[in-house]
């Protein structure tokens, strides 16, 4: 059966970037390969030096929940992150951001508890 063992991230600067994912997810990088890091996890992130990253909205995006979702995203935003929007639903809301590098990712309340 396959599994997801790890994400890779798209992006100008691998090491500036890993600058915000460690801190942001608590974590080290556990190799870097010049031009391609991978950070520890579970999954592993991996962020990927490419030339010219493609423009536009991310095809696949990062879930990230655990903690008080206001207080995360005040953290991260703090380590450089940058809020795009929020969204409340009926028992779930969620926060988008873009990392430094304009990456989207979404920070979420565990389901069915809202900040």
């Amino acid at each position: 059966m396959l599994a997801v063992t790890m994400v890779t991230i798209d992006c100008e600067d691998p090491k500036a970037l890993a600058e915000f994912w460690t801190q942001a997810l608590q974590t080290e990088v556990v190799a870097d390969l010049e031009g391609y890091l991978v950070l520890g996890g579970s999954p592993a992130l991996a962020l990927q030096q490419v030339e010219d990253p493609t423009p536009g909205k991310n095809r696949l995006h990062m879930d990230l929940s655990g903690g008080v979702r206001t207080e995360e995203v005040a953290r991260l935003v703090e380590l450089g992150a940058e809020v795009v929007r929020n969204h409340d639903v009926e028992g779930f809301a969620w926060t988008v951001l873009q990392d430094p590098a304009g990456n989207e990712f979404c920070v979420s309340d565990p389901h069915g508890e809202n900040d």
